[in-house]
């Protein structure tokens, strides 16, 4: 009979390869923002990580001429605001998420296609796949998508989402975090990241936030509520740059 996998062993591994990070840290080793593909505590990551060498590409244009293109016209005014594509108003707390998409000198990435996905407020995805016994919400679908402006900048418009149940472990739960994907100049250039929540008391029993065992870097992945972005009596405000590269670089969901 297998024995459960529990809580208490995750975090126990979690602590044990943040442990030994810091010591290689201590004795020299350069800081590291991205993990370990195979990061033993995210069991379903040994599955997901490529295990063979990443195949390089002679003609990458060739692959540009077969892959799904877009332009400025695909994106309507609406796309941004998850709260106005259904008849009625989703249910939660309404909030405003915004920030600029930066390079490694801090200057801005205009044009940038951002794409969002989130549960609801319940803490599930409308998605066939979710048989979380959650409630589902007709008027929140929970994806959204915008371009970057001259300075940089996205904003969404969205209800914070709820936590929710995974079975990496028993009694696994992942904090209340929205999706991001980025392109550049075509689809084969994509980026995908979380942004979190300050202050949530899940952060220290998710295996997936915690495989960033750099304390700055996965601080780097945590969102700022700003009281200024507030809109009175509707939506709360949270600001959250994307920094593409360089030593202040988001963590990015490399290879999973």
């Amino acid at each position: 009979m297998t024995t459960p996998l529990t809580q208490g062993r995750i975090s126990e591994e979690i602590t044990e390869r943040r442990d030994a990070y810091a010591e290689a840290v201590a004795a020299g080793t350069p800081p590291r923002s991205h993990p370990d593909r195979g990061y033993a505590p995210y069991r379903s990551s040994v599955l997901r990580h490529p295990g063979k060498p990443l195949v390089t590409l002679h003609d990458p244009e060739a692959v540009e001429l077969s892959g799904p293109v877009f332009g400025v016209t695909d994106v309507t005014a609406l796309d941004h605001d998850l709260t106005r594509q259904h008849q009625g108003e989703p249910l939660g707390e309404r909030i405003k998420v915004t920030g600029r998409v930066l390079d490694r000198d801090g200057r801005p990435v205009r044009g940038q296609l951002v794409e969002v996905w989130q549960a609801n407020a319940s803490g599930r995805y409308a998605h066939q796949r979710d048989d979380h016994p959650a409630p589902l919400d007709p008027n929140f679908t929970g994806v959204g998508r915008c371009l970057t402006d001259d300075q940089g900048a996205y904003e969404f418009v969205t209800v914070k989402p709820g936590a929710y149940p995974w079975r990496n472990h028993v009694n696994a739960w992942r904090p209340a975090h929205i999706h991001f994907s980025l392109f550049g100049n075509a689809f084969t250039q994509r980026l995908i990241t979380q942004m979190y929540f300050p202050g949530d008391p899940l952060f220290a029993y998710d295996p997936i936030l915690q495989s960033v065992t750099d304390d700055s870097a996965r601080r780097r992945l945590v969102a700022t509520y700003d009281h200024h972005l507030s809109t009175p009596e509707w939506s709360l405000g949270y600001r959250w740059d994307i920094v593409l590269d360089g030593p202040a670089a988001t963590w990015i969901e490399e290879g999973r």
